[in-house]
């Protein structure tokens, strides 16, 4: 038995080699997974729409500048309005100009995959600030959900499947930044001043502490820096998205602190 028991054992060289083959497939797989996670869109992804709408009734409104009355300030920015504003500031035209694969650790500096880090003005990422008014206090969240008789919810479309859940969407205020992720659904993560999260689907939409983002005082102006980009470590970030187009809708709805709305609309 003792001698059977001997030969079921594994020597110390046999367990070291075992180890070693399992640690360099653990690191073929990664490298795999990395190199495969990027890809360079070239001159093939553009942006052919955004809309970004406020449809919470009467009070709560923003625009690309700070305005001293609230009356100044819209319910509604389209693709034009915003491509307009970054060729003016940044001096390239959104409509042209392709997005590329980048990401970033700390929600300010982005890189590409070599570690290039690429500027606000480079097109390689979106970036513009959002002024906010309302007419009472109220935590702003972003919504999947529908206004009246529309489809402006929040959301990324595209003829390609794969390219939602590669895109990021972040809101820096006070001190904090909240990004979107399309993949993450109904949940929020929290890591120091950092907080991303999800939206649930536009029928199951619930404002919540998961979809918060930040309190806007009465009638006083609130800046948010607003950044949208293609992660490039995101497993769908591969050459399955070349040639795709994409469209980003942004809905945002003013609540008190137990998250119901002020207006009494949805």
């Amino acid at each position: 038995m003792k001698e059977e028991k001997k030969k079921r054992e594994k020597s110390p060289e046999a367990k070291r080699l075992q180890i070693s083959i399992l640690l360099a497939l653990i690191a073929l797989v990664s490298f795999v997974a990395a190199s495969v996670a990027w890809f360079t869109i070239a001159n093939f992804t553009k942006v052919y729409s955004m809309g970004l709408d406020v449809t919470s009734g009467t009070n709560l409104r923003f625009d690309l500048d700070p305005h001293e009355k609230y009356e100044d300030y819209v319910k509604t920015l389209n693709f034009a309005q915003i491509a307009d504003r970054m060729k003016r500031d940044q001096g390239f035209d959104m409509r042209t100009v392709p997005l590329e694969p980048v990401t970033t650790s700390d929600y300010v500096t982005y890189t590409l995959e070599d570690g290039t880090v690429v500027s606000n003005s480079s097109g390689s990422y979106l970036e513009f600030t959002l002024h906010f008014m309302a007419t009472d206090r109220m935590l702003v969240h972003l919504t999947s959900a529908n206004s009246q008789g529309q489809q402006d919810g929040t959301g990324i479309s595209s003829s390609n499947q794969s390219l939602p859940a590669a895109m990021r969407i972040s809101f820096t205020v006070d001190g904090k930044t909240f990004v979107y992720c399309p993949r993450m659904g109904d949940k929020a993560e929290e890591s120091g001043d950092v907080i991303k999260f999800g939206l649930a689907s536009e029928k199951d939409m619930v404002l919540s502490e998961k979809n918060q983002l930040f309190w806007v005082n009465k009638l006083e102006n609130k800046p948010v820096v607003v950044r949208v980009w293609l992660e490039g470590t995101d497993p769908e970030c591969t050459d399955r998205l070349r040639k795709a187009d994409y469209s980003i809708s942004l809905r945002f709805v003013g609540t008190d602190e137990n998250h119901k709305i002020l207006d009494g609309s949805r």
